[in-house]
């Protein structure tokens, strides 16, 4: 039997800060694999384009991000972290997937769907995002891919993917897994708790960033939609209390149902809002800490992410050098 760690990969658009949402439903439980697997976190740039960005802020944002993974204790000691578009190979073998994917498959994805349907100016990137996250994913032949719930179809569409490469061209990619955490896997918006909680809300007070200050946190919670009544529970017809409740429960470590049973005495919402911003006020601390000292530290980062395209760069090339031998492309 192989002593070989298994292969985690995974990533977050450089499109603004971190919010609660991100870290306990990825972030925060990245760091518990770094001595399981050989772990790669990257910053996924190419993807981040597929809406204008300005360019000045992409760049800020994409070394912002690296301080921010970081911080929330992926420690590069420990794991690779590089940026998406410092690596020759995701879009090389995004196109190659990509003359695989019946584009029926494509216009089916959610994601192009739901824009789709709402009428919001789209380009053809937004497309093809599903064929470049495959591409990000086999090119290191990923065993497990963190990922949320409204991701797994990307996931699918990326072991469709390996298995029809494999089965036409000979065995080559490994057939990816999801890994979906179940504990703090979908944070809602503290006001509109039907949504997830976005980095994009236009309503600040309806999001929690990593970065917030404790006075920040204590209002938002405060502040949070509830439901009538007082009664704590994780039944989801109660979308505003069981969102504060789930977001305890994943930032304390308890299950749902020890949760409930901590707060059912309880007769109102006010000091359980509070326990639930102590909670995250305790959490937060040291993820604060970590990233005002490092966040201004271009050269720190820079030697971060340097380090970690020379570790994947040669993983790339190998795969590629692979593929283009096998769908009939002259070697150079």
């Amino acid at each position: 039997m192989s002593d070989e760690k298994k292969i985690v990969l995974t990533g977050m658009q450089p499109t603004g800060l971190l919010h609660l949402g991100n870290f306990l439903g990825a972030a925060h439980n990245w760091q518990k694999m770094l001595d399981q697997y050989t772990c790669y976190f990257f910053i996924p740039n190419q993807h981040a384009i597929t809406i204008h960005q300005v360019p000045a802020n992409l760049r800020h944002a994409t070394l912002n991000c690296v301080a921010q993974y970081i911080a929330c204790g992926l420690d590069p000691n420990r794991c690779t972290i590089f940026v998406q578009s410092h690596i020759i190979g995701h879009t090389e073998l995004a196109w190659i997937l990509g003359c695989l994917t019946p584009l029926g498959q494509l216009y089916r994805m959610h994601q192009f769907k739901d824009k789709s349907a709402k009428n919001e100016s789209i380009y053809s990137g937004l497309l093809y995002y599903p064929i470049l996250m495959a591409a990000d994913i086999l090119l290191y032949n990923a065993d497990f891919v963190p990922t949320g719930e409204d991701q797994r179809q990307h996931v699918e569409l990326a072991r469709d993917l390996a298995e029809k490469f494999n089965t036409t061209y000979s065995e080559t990619f490994t057939i990816p897994m999801p890994l979906i955490e179940k504990t703090g896997a979908r944070i809602m918006s503290l006001k509109s708790p039907e949504c997830k909680m976005s980095k994009s809300d236009p309503d600040s007070s309806a999001t929690i960033y990593i970065t917030d200050e404790p006075k920040v946190i204590q209002k938002k919670i405060a502040a949070a939609v509830t439901d009538s009544g007082s009664k704590i529970s994780a039944n989801p017809k109660y979308q505003g209390i069981a969102n504060l409740l789930n977001i305890y429960c994943a930032a304390t470590e308890i299950t749902l149902a020890d949760g409930e049973e901590k707060f059912k005495t309880y007769a109102a919402y006010a000091p359980f809002k509070k326990e639930v911003a102590e909670a995250l006020i305790a959490l937060l601390e040291p993820v604060q800490k970590k990233y005002q000292a490092i966040k201004d530290d271009k050269k720190y980062l820079q030697s971060v992410i340097q380090k970690g395209s020379e570790t994947v760069q040669p993983i790339a090339h190998h795969t590629l050098s692979k593929v283009y031998r096998k769908i009939g492309f002259l070697e150079r």
